[in-house]
């Protein structure tokens, strides 16, 4: 069927064409408990078509995606490429040129299997120190192997090929008189065994605080600091200001060689676009298009070095070499994990969803658990939520010397904003 589907698109009207064949085996496992529910091996492919289509005076190209079954006929095929081709010629988006081949360095291969992944992950949560109180409701793991194939008009023919894995969790923590459950999501390459126990034993912790919280008193404003992935978002937003699309749709007004940040009392951000990350599932030699991934400095102590992103959007912009990003990195900071950890502060380990938003900046998000510290003092806290503004908060932001992985992105393992809001806690 691919030779059908490539010999259709080579005689078709496209202007040009991209495919990408993905072809995944793996296994699940489903634990109640620790006790195996169900497992089951998975093989499975999928071809996903994108037609390119330019206005009769040149001025605009179109495109237009989709999937096509393996199991479809030839005369399925032809008239879904023509439906595809119309939906594109009604696209006007500026003429650009698609992706030249260029060569790349291949990757370093993870080491292990499918099955021996699987094998980790399982000894790994059968190794979880549990309790009467604190325990293991049930988990879900999936571990895949990835073949991909990307060959387009313009004579790019890559593949490439790893594991992903991604494992779901839900913990339990009971006292007398209550119940909760406590979700987790993980997703990696292969399986670390180390880092995942090490979370796994603090949800268990927060669990167990989490019965014992009381409201979150009203603090106006104070310190904070992030700890967990939740930190990921903030970073993020810095990455989405550089992204060649935000910028070219002015949703960005970063300019290259501008410090972003002023009056700068704090850490400043340094983030990478990296090829390879150990134990990441979004390790990649050529991303997506076909264009080579490069070690790139985006942003240098809070000034931007460079764009990422579509080769649509990069091509407006004039940018050579562009990419879209896989791996990415945060330097870390000037400060050790203690020196973050001082003075008066809320440091927040769950929220019902904390956001930061790519275009104004605002962040929000709802506090389901945070240690409240003042001195020697601790108290556990839930409730009220933290609100504010990056463009305020990034002028006294300080980051741990220490970092910590999140499958693509190693980040500094403290991240303290200070003087957030924090707004709908418990009156005094």
């Amino acid at each position: 069927m691919l030779k059908d589907i490539l010999d259709i698109l080579k005689s078709s009207s496209a202007d040009d064409w991209e495919i990408t064949d993905t072809k995944t085996s793996g296994w699940e496992f489903y634990f109640i408990k620790h006790a195996l529910d169900q497992n089951r091996a998975k093989e499975v492919e999928h071809v996903t078509v994108t037609v390119y289509k330019k206005s009769e005076d040149g001025k605009y190209l179109g495109n237009a995606s989709g999937e096509i079954a393996l199991s479809e006929t030839k005369e399925n095929v032809k008239k879904t490429i023509e439906d595809m081709i119309f939906s594109a010629s009604l696209v006007k988006n500026d003429i650009y040129e698609l992706n030249e081949p260029k060569q790349a360095e291949p990757i370093p291969a993870e080491e292990g299997d499918t099955a021996s992944v699987s094998e980790q992950f399982i000894r790994t949560m059968t190794s979880l120190p549990e309790t009467k109180t604190e325990d293991i409701n049930s988990y879900e793991i999936f571990v895949d192997h990835n073949e991909k194939r990307l060959m387009t008009s313009k004579g790019i023919d890559i593949s490439s090929n790893g594991i992903a894995s991604m494992i779901e969790v839900v913990v339990n923590a009971r006292n007398p008189e209550h119940e909760i459950e406590l979700y987790r999501m993980y997703h990696s390459g292969t399986c670390n065994e180390t880092g995942l126990k090490n979370d796994l034993v603090k949800t268990m912790q927060y669990g167990r605080d989490r019965l014992k919280a009381v409201p979150t008193p009203a603090l106006e404003s104070t310190d904070v600091v992030f700890s967990t992935e939740d930190a990921a978002r903030i970073y993020e937003y810095f990455l989405a200001k550089v992204n060649a699309s935000s910028v070219y749709q002015k949703i960005s007004d970063w300019k290259l060689n501008e410090p972003v940040v002023k009056n700068e009392q704090g850490d400043t951000v340094t983030l990478k676009a990296v090829r390879c990350l150990k134990n990441s599932s979004s390790n990649a030699a050529y991303d997506s298009e076909g264009a080579p991934i490069k070690d790139t400095v985006l942003i240098e102590k809070n000034t931007p070095k460079a764009y990422w992103g579509k080769k649509m959007f990069a091509s407006y912009l004039g940018l050579a070499d562009s990419f879209i990003v896989s791996n990415w990195t945060v330097d870390g900071g000037s400060k050790s994990e203690e020196e973050i950890r001082s003075g008066r502060y809320l440091e927040i380990v769950e929220f019902s969803d904390f956001q930061v938003d790519h275009i104004a900046g605002d962040i929000f998000g709802e506090i389901r658990l945070a240690y409240l510290h003042d001195g020697d003092q601790v108290t556990i806290v839930t409730g009220g939520s933290v609100s504010g503004n990056m463009s305020d908060y990034a002028a006294r932001m300080w980051m741990s010397k220490e970092q910590t992985q999140y499958n693509e992105a190693l980040i500094p393992s403290l991240t303290k904003l200070c003087g957030v809001k924090i707004t709908g806690a418990a009156k005094k």
